[in-house]
């Protein structure tokens, strides 16, 4: 979806209309669900999470400034509303989740969320691609899956991934080049 679709998607939603906010829950699900759950580690909370960022949107969206890059100000949101999540739970509770969790499994990312790909059985290649790829990712430390998540699958630029993780470019530009380096090594190019 480009600038100007999202923009028509806006002006839509600010009309009431839910046309607009299908097309952007069509276009952008599985990566708003992916962001989330590279923060939450949880398959459950980042689907409900990502619920309610599509509610929120619906709530917010005269707060998109035109021209401001809509992948960013989707980006922000659904980050921000993951981090809030967490803030919420006692540090003990999410302990315990995170453990029983190991961190995330490789079962969360085998499926997609509810409502992707109901209809489309998975051939044979797709799912060995699949699961090839997830292995790669899982090779990734946390900050380099992030930021390969958001310059691969959200195309955003270095700046804008500079600007939502507040971080520093070049280590941003490390951190991505070390992860690139990775997925070469397991056949990615």
């Amino acid at each position: 979806m480009t600038n100007q679709e999202f923009e028509l998607c806006i002006t839509r939603i600010k009309n009431g209309e839910k046309g607009g906010l299908k097309d952007i829950y069509e276009a952008y699900l599985a990566y708003i669900f992916r962001v989330v759950y590279d923060i939450l580690k949880s398959r459950e909370n980042a689907e409900d999470i990502t619920s309610d960022f599509f509610i929120k949107l619906w709530e917010k969206a005269s707060s998109y400034r035109p021209g401001s890059g809509h992948k960013a100000f989707m980006t922000v949101m659904a980050r921000n509303m993951a981090i809030d999540f967490l803030r919420k739970h006692k540090k003990e509770e999410l302990s315990a989740m995170l453990n029983d969790l190991g961190l995330g499994s490789d079962e969360d990312f085998k499926q997609a969320p509810p409502g992707l790909n109901t209809f489309d059985k998975p051939t044979e290649n797709e799912v060995v691609a699949e699961i090839f790829l997830q292995t790669a990712l899982n090779s990734l430390e946390e900050a380099e899956r992030q930021i390969v998540s958001m310059k691969i699958l959200g195309e955003l630029t270095f700046k804008e991934i500079t600007e939502i993780l507040n971080c520093p470019m070049g280590t941003i530009t490390w951190r991505y080049q070390n992860a690139i380096k990775k997925l070469r090594r397991c056949g990615y190019e």
